[in-house]
């Protein structure tokens, strides 16, 4: 029923998409008190409460993309995204060291991963959905050509990293809470969240550089711009020094376009069995 209705939309023009989009992130931002205080509270932490009103609709807009990114044939949807600055990637792919690319919930995310697939190789670190109905949805839209799925296990592991020894690319969500000891205690925006250590322990064994990269979304359902920028920060000896480098990184990212963040993602909890911060062992 669900696989059923998301092609339906598919064929919608992005901008009737987007437009939907924008309506229904208002309706939720106003009848959902705990969305509404959960992405006021995120983005006014962050220091951009001034893009909150566009944040709302730009919400509404991710989801009601999804069906057009997912399901839409992928000529359609490269269509719709242009690459700005691929010389980047391509002297990284050229070096054949392998590249771990860094992707916040910023933008259309999802249309990033696809983008560089039609260039290269990607495996991307993958955690099945909660609920059943969505993994078929999902995993059709994700596994697409040159596009591969890592679960979010060691088996897993062991596919990002043998990608990256290959010289291949891999892709993860730095921002994505991680399990219990998958991280460690590191500021994001100036307060404590539970962030994972997989990217720099994948570039420490591999010695492949870190790229960032984010689907910035375009106005009046114009498409997207897929962009690109190389990490400069130093990560660290520690965990938690290798864990702030990369949040540093991901809060300069989301200052580009900060409207465009999931500022409703529960970014900032504390997992089953992980001690929260300042919490005395």
């Amino acid at each position: 029923m669900l696989v059923s209705l998301f092609r339906l939309l598919s064929f919608l023009p992005l901008p009737v998409l987007h437009g939907i989009g924008v309506a229904i992130g208002w309706l939720v931002f106003l009848l959902s008190p705990s969305y509404r205080r959960r992405l006021t509270e995120n983005i006014t932490l962050a220091g951009h409460r001034a893009s909150l009103f566009r944040a709302v609709g730009e919400a509404g807009k991710g989801m009601f993309e999804l069906p057009f990114i997912w399901c839409a044939s992928p000529d359609r949807v490269m269509r719709t995204a242009r690459i700005v600055n691929w010389d980047l990637v391509q002297n990284a792919l050229d070096a054949k060291a392998g590249i771990v690319f860094l992707t916040p919930h910023l933008g259309c995310f999802e249309v990033s991963a696809q983008s560089v697939a039609r260039h290269a190789s990607l495996s991307v670190l993958y955690r099945p959905p909660r609920k059943a109905a969505l993994k078929p949805l999902i995993e059709g839209a994700r596994a697409r050509a040159n596009l591969h799925l890592a679960p979010a296990n060691l088996a897993g592991v062991r596919i990002l990293l043998k990608a990256l020894k290959t010289g291949q690319a891999i892709g993860l969500l730095p921002d994505q809470v991680p399990q219990n000891g998958e991280g460690v205690w590191a500021d994001f925006f100036g307060k404590p969240a539970y962030t994972m250590t997989l990217p720099a322990k994948l570039q420490q064994m591999s010695g492949a550089p870190i790229i960032l990269a984010y689907a910035e979304r375009l106005s009046w359902g114009r498409g997207y711009a897929i962009r690109f920028v190389p990490f400069e920060g130093e990560l660290g000896d520690t965990p938690e020094q290798q864990a702030r480098a990369i949040n540093q990184a991901m809060e300069k990212l989301i200052a580009r376009c900060p409207a465009q963040y999931i500022w409703s993602y529960n970014r900032y909890k504390t997992p089953p069995g992980v001690t929260p911060p300042g919490t005395a062992p």
